[in-house]
Parts: structure tokens; sequence; C-alpha cells
């Protein structure tokens, strides 16, 4: 039979074929897509209860390490001075530049002497006119013409003179403020011209060549950490410095909990600033742990830290761990078996108990995470 002719008497039936083809090629469609689906599941989703997933493991051995506590602080002068006037007058001069070093006992500020030297010379003079009256008066005890009493009151004029003379002196000397050890002018209080009374502020002095580096330490790491140990600093101006534990606060912070701590480093050249932001790094006691990836840490329900390993059972087990250093190329962290088989690749997949089949991997993909196998 004529196949156009037929089609031309029934043209119905062209209309099933369209419709037999359109439903083949959706049916096929979905047959594809839930093969992909399968195969994918298979792959990457976590299996049933009992059922076992396939992770990659790396067998890791623990190691004995110098604990590292990061402390975050700031750099300070290791003396800093409040310099106050001992005496009054009016600033006639001031010597010293703010910034610049200033050698012991230099001159940083004269004060005007106005009649400071006259008081001098005339306590000198009634020194020495009450010492002259004690020897002529001494003479005359020996021959009897002077009583004991008279020769006490002539001892008492003259110590009274000599202590007018030493007040004397020690104002002359107070009239030029001096630099109390080798350091930095780092402001001064008065200009020329202005009048000061003792006791007033007059010039802030530091000594820079030894800095420290003031922090605080938590509650869990001030027993690993020891005065006299040492210590590394990096400032935010890219220096790395060295340094000792010079104190520990022996009583912890009411309000925060938190010991202070200070480290101490030289200084000598001046080269580093204070006052900058520096993050130490403080040893301390010996621990056992593994080196491994940052990537690999995970937290459990409740918030703690750990690491998924593979246990005698093959079964996945989560351990807690605490990082002891850490660094650019990865983590130190104990709590871990002497030796773990720690999951490598696949540790987001898997639950606490739940049965894995691991794949033996290099101890380099320790320091990398992944997927599931």
């Amino acid at each position: 039979m004529n196949i156009k002719a037929t089609i031309e008497k029934r043209p119905w039936i062209l209309a099933v074929i369209a419709a037999s083809v359109v439903a083949a090629w959706m049916l096929s469609g979905m047959l594809e897509e839930h093969e992909i689906t399968k195969a994918t599941s298979e792959i990457s989703a976590p299996g049933e209860d009992g059922a076992e997933l396939k992770v990659q493991v790396a067998t890791l051995h623990a190691q004995p390490i110098t604990r590292i506590v990061s402390v975050y602080g700031r750099t300070a002068p290791a003396r800093t001075v409040e310099i106050s006037a001992e005496t009054e007058g009016r600033v006639e001069a001031i010597e010293a530049v703010r910034g610049k070093h200033v050698a012991t006992g230099a001159v940083i500020i004269r004060l005007d002497l106005r009649d400071r030297r006259a008081r001098v010379d005339q306590s000198k003079a009634s020194v020495r006119e009450h010492r002259t009256s004690y020897n002529a008066q001494k003479s005359l005890k020996e021959e009897g013409y002077v009583s004991d009493t008279q020769i006490a009151e002539t001892v008492a004029k003259l110590e009274a003179a000599k202590a007018e003379l030493v007040r004397a002196e020690l104002d002359l000397d107070n009239m030029i403020i001096r630099a109390p050890f080798n350091g930095l002018l780092q402001e001064r209080e008065v200009e020329i011209g202005d009048f000061v009374r003792s006791g007033d502020p007059v010039a802030t002095f530091v000594d820079n060549t030894t800095l420290i580096v003031t922090g605080t330490l938590a509650e869990q790491e001030i027993a690993h950490i020891e005065v006299g140990e040492s210590a590394t600093a990096s400032l935010v101006t890219g220096q790395q410095v060295e340094g000792l534990v010079r104190y520990l606060a022996p009583v912890a912070d009411e309000a925060t909990r938190t010991f202070n701590v200070e480290l101490e480093i030289d200084n000598p050249n001046g080269t580093i600033p204070a006052g900058v932001t520096a993050e130490m790094q403080l040893e301390g006691s010996q621990a056992l742990a593994q080196k491994l990836s940052p990537a690999l840490l995970t937290l459990d329900s409740d918030g703690q830290l750990g690491i998924f390993i593979v246990d005698e059972f093959q079964r996945a087990d989560f351990v807690p761990v605490t990082i002891e250093r850490s660094g650019t190329d990865g983590v130190w962290v104990s709590g871990l078996p002497e030796v773990a088989d720690v999951i490598t690749v696949g540790q987001g997949y898997v639950n606490p108990g739940q049965r894995v089949y691991p794949v033996e991997g290099p101890t380099e993909t320790a320091v990398a995470a992944g997927p599931a196998l």
C-alpha cells in the first residue's frame, strides 16, 4: 500500500507516530537523569547506618614538640620617667631636643639662677664664721673661761650653718634639670619663660635601649610559660625580634581572668619603635603532637574542636584536640593517639561511629582536605 496515500486517507496515524517519538525521547531523558543522580549519590552522599563510606587516611606519628603560645601585645620602653622640677624658678634655656638621645647627666632645662649663687656664698661665710667661733671657744674652755653649755651652743650654730649650706648648694644644683639616664626626651611640658614650682612636671624621659612587649595570657596557658624562657615577637612593622620572658603576673586580673606577661628585648640602636602592635610567640612546655593541615580540623555538635580518625574497628571516631603551635605550613595538635589514622579525604561526610572503608594515602595528604572518594 502506498504510505503517502494511506496517510492522506488516515491523517491521525501521523499524529500517533509523532506522539510516540516525543514520549520515547522524554522517557530516555528521565532514565538518563536517574542514572546520573544514582551514580553521584553513590560517590558523594553519606552511607546509611552500617554502610561503609570510602575515605582516604594518612598514618601520623606523634612527635615531641615545644608548645608555642601566641599572645598579642604592644611594645613599650623599659623605663619611662616623668621629670619634675625640684625647685622654683623661670625657665631660662631648653638644651635637649625632643626625640633625640640624651646622655646621663646631660642638661635638659636650665632655670634662671637669680640669687641662688649668692645664697650659697652667704651660707659658706656663715659656716666659716661659726667654725672660727667654735675654735676660739674651744681654746678658752681649756683655760676655764668658757663653759660646756657655751661650747654646745656654738657647736649647734656651726652644724646649723653647715646644713643651710647643703640646702643652698642643692637648691643651686636643682636649677639645672639633667637626664636621669641614657635615653630619649619624649616630651617637654614647658617653654622658655615659663615659671615652674617644685613638683611641676617639665619633661617625659624614656629609655628605649631595652623594650618590653606586654600582653595577657589565658588561664589555661599560664601553666606552660616560665620566666626566663626564650620568645620571639613579630611586629606590625615587619620586624622579627627575640627576647626573654621577664615577668609573669602571679595573680589573674579579677575582671578578665587573664595574667599579664612581659617580654624583654634589646634595642641598643633604637631601631625598634615603641608603642607598636606585636605578636609574641612564647615557648612553653613539651608536648606530644601531630602536624597536619588546619583544613582537617572540624567542630562537633558541642563546638569542640577535633579530628576524625579511623579506629581499630574501622569506624570513624571524632577525637578532641588542642592546637599546640601553628605556622604557615600546618598546625601541631595534641590529643590524638600516638599513632593515628587521620581521615584526610572524606572527613566532611562521616559521622562518629560510622563504618568506613579506609584507603591508605601518602602522609603528605595530611596537609590538605577534600571530599569523599
